[in-house]
């Protein structure tokens, strides 16, 4: 299996990654080193970093990673895509997964997850908090079809 292969400009960050958590570390390894050589606050860039692993951590447990820990846990090649933007004052993050799925319905997952989850439940709580944490986050059907795309957008700046 392919490790992560990295692709990037002045303002745009890709990753291919294998859908495991151990890979995902590393791209949050690799997203913080990028964010903050492009003069993003400190702050800002653990918002950023945050909202990467959580994408990247759901990808893995249910776009088609199954769960796995390490690559070698993996049964197949399955792959994630997490492409970074930065512009002046706001931030896109989008990870892509070959799980199928339904947009439409992960969509009203993801409304849905702007209430405030049972405080009792022992999982749950990612999507509420990056929620609350991003401007804009919404689902899409990945351009091959295989999988499922979510994009978080947030502006800062000024109220920093």
């Amino acid at each position: 299996m392919k490790g992560i292969r990295r692709s990037e400009g002045p303002e745009r960050l890709e990753l291919d990654l294998p859908a495991a958590h151990s890979a995902g570390r590393e791209a949050r390894r690799l997203a913080r080193e990028f964010v903050l050589s492009r003069g993003v606050s400190v702050t800002e860039c653990e918002t950023l970093v945050f909202v990467v692993g959580e994408l990247l951590d759901n990808a893995v447990d249910h776009g088609g990673g199954e769960g796995a820990r390490e690559v070698a846990d993996l049964s197949r090649d399955v792959r994630l895509s997490l492409e970074i933007t930065l512009a002046p004052g706001r931030w896109v993050v989008t990870v892509g997964d070959q799980g199928g799925g339904d947009p439409e319905g992960m969509q009203r997952q993801l409304d849905a997850s702007r209430e405030r989850p049972e405080l009792e439940d022992e999982r749950g709580r990612g999507l509420y908090l990056l929620a609350l944490l991003v401007d804009e986050l919404t689902v899409s059907a990945t351009p091959s079809g295989s999988g499922l795309a979510i994009r978080a957008a947030r502006r800062y700046g000024s109220s920093e």
